[in-house]
């Protein structure tokens, strides 16, 4: 594997925000997170009747410029990075939204993947509780995935940045939230985008790359994690790859002779920009020839995965004139990502703190200490460590290999911040642990299962009522059922089978796993890959068993 320009793997994701910061004039950066900010833009409350909309977006880090080199004037107020190819957590959001809203509100541009789904959602929950004004638009401009409930939902891809940029705009201009919202909700419809690799991409930490890729193949349709496409194709020249790129953007927005459109070409990270600059007077050609007007073309690295080479293609058929969205587009920004645009006058690195909410009298009355239970948690988190090679390896064949690091965190966060207290307080402080920690679909999941068992007990439900409300915290929050191929597979059947006691727990477990295998996934990530993740077992089922095996075996020692 190539030499790679790095430090600490861990590191990867602040240190490039820091470098940004330092070159993009204008952002802060805030206090022990990897959220960037516009430095002008810091709001003194729900009613801080200074500051316009404020527009937010995120999602996992190895996507630059995306989603931190567009914060800027005219464009994102705030972005908040998640670990690589992870979903920020959802109090990261929490705190950005506090950072930037005041008395106009705020609009959250959430790319359609579980994990920022999730936590953008549980985010903005908490934001609205604590009195500020949040609204959402789902970008999902990935055309290469049939609609339907066979997956988790069409992406959010390189067209998310249009959305941004007319948002920002709009916002600039003083708008107000409803109209912001209704600008952006209107691009996000229309957009079309789909990607093509012509190189894996090797995750920092990593020996290698997910997918095995030859030299003479492209992977068309694929996300921006380094997941397998839909298909995979003989490489061929840029005109015809574009062709067939096109063609499939077209044929899916129903763009034909006549329309006008916006066009975008990106590069995935590794395309050179002599490659990326053929396939951008490919797109030209292809919409000369589809008698398609071109009134704006935009070319760059704008939505990346890390070291992979390919393109991506978006089309954004107008409605009408498109005067409004074009003038959008056009207003100035000082983002430095932004294609044709940026100024070069890097300012000091900054850091702000932002405060959160204390605890109520309530949530700080721990209880009387439970040693047992506390015990029993050690246990479950150190089979998470324990675990984490395993559902790494198991991830990296139907996801983007990052389970076992990001529960490993979570575990680690737990032994790095112990408390004393009772069933209830032990479970929600370790909900916040993996709230602040995990990030990613599994740790939006994790918080909200554990949130909800805790407040069970606390209503006096005994451990396998518990369990029975985390399932369903999980089910509700994932829209996901036990069959849909994802860590409930093994949990709910665990639950059902509560009063049988521990052995009957984990034999359930085991056996909701295994059926995982034959199975083809519904949602979550391994749901991109249809039938080509049948033979492996959902990591997320796994970790649930391996976890339960060692609280039966605690059980079993502590009898």
């Amino acid at each position: 594997m190539p030499a790679k320009l790095l430090n600490d793997p861990s590191d990867v994701v602040q240190e490039a925000l820091e470098g940004l910061a330092l070159v993009q004039p204008g952002l802060s950066l805030l206090e022990d997170r990897t959220t960037v900010i516009r430095a002008d833009r810091r709001a003194e409350g729900p009613g801080d009747p200074a500051v316009p909309v404020a527009v937010i977006t995120g999602g996992g880090g190895g996507h630059d410029p995306s989603d931190a080199g567009f914060v800027g004037r005219g464009m994102l107020t705030a972005a908040v990075t998640g670990g690589i190819f992870s979903s920020p957590g959802a109090d990261a959001v929490h705190q950005a939204i506090r950072a930037v809203t005041g008395a106009a509100g705020c609009l959250l541009v959430v790319k359609n993947y579980t994990g920022d789904r999730l936590n953008f959602q549980l985010g903005a929950e908490l934001a609205r509780a604590d009195g500020y004004r949040v609204e959402t638009v789902l970008v999902a401009d990935d055309v290469a995935l049939p609609e339907g409930d066979e997956h988790a939902g069409r992406r959010g891809l390189a067209g998310t940045v249009l959305v941004e940029k007319v948002a920002g705009a709009l916002a600039e201009r003083g708008l107000p939230l409803e109209d912001v919202r209704a600008g952006a909700r209107a691009v996000a419809d229309r957009l079309g985008t789909i990607n093509a690799g012509l190189s894996a991409c090797t995750v920092p930490g990593l020996p290698a790359p997910d997918v095995d890729l030859r030299d003479d193949e492209v992977e068309l349709g694929l996300g921006i994690h380094g997941e397998p496409g839909v298909r995979r194709i003989r490489a061929t020249d840029a005109d015809k790859l574009v062709h067939i790129m096109l063609s499939r953007v077209a044929t899916e927005r129903g763009i034909r002779a006549g329309a006008r459109v916006v066009a975008l070409v990106g590069g995935a990270g590794a395309t050179p920009p002599v490659e990326l600059a053929i396939a951008t007077r490919a797109v030209a050609r292809e919409l000369e020839l589809r008698r398609i007007e071109l009134l704006r073309l935009y070319r760059g690295e704008v939505m990346t995965s890390l070291d992979m080479a390919g393109i991506s293609v978006t089309l954004l058929p107008l409605e009408g004139d498109g005067a409004a969205v074009l003038a959008a587009l056009d207003a100035p920004t000082a983002a430095l990502a932004w294609p044709g645009h940026g100024v070069d006058a890097p300012p000091a690195l900054v850091t702000v703190a932002v405060p959160m909410p204390m605890p109520t009298p309530a949530e700080g009355d721990l209880g009387t200490p439970d040693v047992r239970v506390r015990a029993a948690l050690d246990v479950a988190c150190q089979a998470v460590l324990d675990s984490e090679t395993e559902l790494t390896r198991l991830d990296q064949q139907v996801g983007d290999g990052d389970l076992g690091q990001a529960l490993a965190r979570g575990a680690y966060g737990w032994f790095d911040d112990p408390i004393e207290g009772d069933a209830s307080h032990l479970l929600r402080h370790l909900s916040a642990v993996v709230r602040r920690e995990v990030g990613g679909s599994s740790g939006a999941l994790y918080a909200v299962g554990l949130l909800r068992a805790a407040e069970a007990l606390q209503q006096g439900a005994d451990w396998g009522g518990a369990l029975a409300a985390a399932v369903a915290g999980i089910a509700d929050l994932g829209a996901a059922a036990p069959g849909d191929g994802t860590m409930l597979d093994a949990l709910a059947p665990a639950a059902e089978a509560w009063a049988d006691g521990a052995d009957a727990v984990v034999e359930a477990a085991r056996r909701g796993a295994a059926a995982t295998v034959d199975a083809v996934a519904r949602r979550g990530r391994a749901s991109y890959l249809g039938e080509r993740a049948q033979g492996y077992p959902d990591p997320g089922a796994v970790a649930v068993v391996r976890w339960l095996e060692a609280l039966a075996a605690f059980r079993s020692a502590d009898l």
